[in-house]
């Protein structure tokens, strides 16, 4: 048994897992043994929705399919009839700069991490582990993490900006809203080269819809590039019977680690 795992942003590998056949504890199942992704929503000891598992970006059923970007293109992602604000002089020029050298400078071709949004748009897999006080993304990817703090604590002041930004964490009835701040403006916002500046303010609604199945809704307001905010939905399926591996990045040598090569 094998899946899909990107290796790097340019490709994809097809590499076994650890434990890539070992049953996942604890969840439910059809009588053939199967996951049952329709089963209710799990709940933590506090009440919660609990969100923790692994998931992947499931295709949703209006988005299309951007030739000119190699990898995810957010005007794919709009809901039908909607589309991104304008940008800002200096932000369109540098969007249609990447362009014109085919988006050769990409972050994540130096190995350099996917920031927010792009990272939740590349289909890799992610785990939320969610604990009182904290939850943690951890993205297959590059190995890459978020901590998302839910004990009340505000906004650190940015000292040091960051490719993945301070997260916070609250919940709204059955959503959990994460609060993002206090990014750089190295990442992209996609990988059609959409920039952004460090004024970059994002806002995430998680919903675990079943057993399986997970909504998100992404805000993304950027004064400092776009004329206003905007916002997209994504979608998640629960991974069963498999794990995220390990994925070193080394440039053009990446593929060499990819665990199965």
């Amino acid at each position: 048994m094998k899946r899909l795992s990107l290796a790097a942003a340019l490709g994809a590998v097809l590499a076994s897992a650890q434990w890539i056949s070992y049953p996942t504890p604890g969840i439910p199942r059809t009588p053939d043994g199967k996951p049952n992704l329709a089963a209710p929503v799990p709940k933590a000891a506090d009440g919660k929705p609990d969100l923790s598992g692994l998931w992947q970006r499931m295709r949703n059923p209006n988005q299309r399919v951007t030739a000119l970007a190699m990898g995810p293109n957010l005007e794919d992602f709009m809901r039908p009839g909607e589309t991104i604000p304008p940008m800002l002089p200096a932000a369109q020029a540098l969007h249609q700069q990447r362009q014109a050298n085919l988006m050769a400078d990409r972050p994540s071709s130096k190995c350099l991490p996917h920031g927010i949004p792009d990272q939740m748009l590349i289909g890799v897999p992610m785990k939320i582990v969610q604990d009182p006080g904290l939850t943690l993304i951890l993205y297959e990817e590059f190995a890459r993490f978020r901590q998302v703090f839910t004990d009340g604590r505000p906004h650190p002041p940015v000292t040091q900006p960051a490719w993945l930004g301070y997260s916070t964490g609250k919940w709204e009835g059955e959503w959990f809203v994460v609060d993002t701040r206090g990014f750089n403006d190295k990442s992209w916002l996609d990988d059609s080269g959409r920039p952004h500046t460090e004024q970059l303010h994002t806002l995430e609604r998680f919903r675990r819809r079943d057993f399986g199945h997970m909504d998100v809704e992404v805000t993304i307001d950027d004064p400092g590039a776009y004329t206003k905010p905007w916002s997209f939905p994504l979608q998640f399926q629960f991974l069963a019977d498999t794990e995220i591996i390990e994925d070193v990045c080394d440039n053009e040598r990446d593929s060499a680690h990819a665990i199965g090569k």
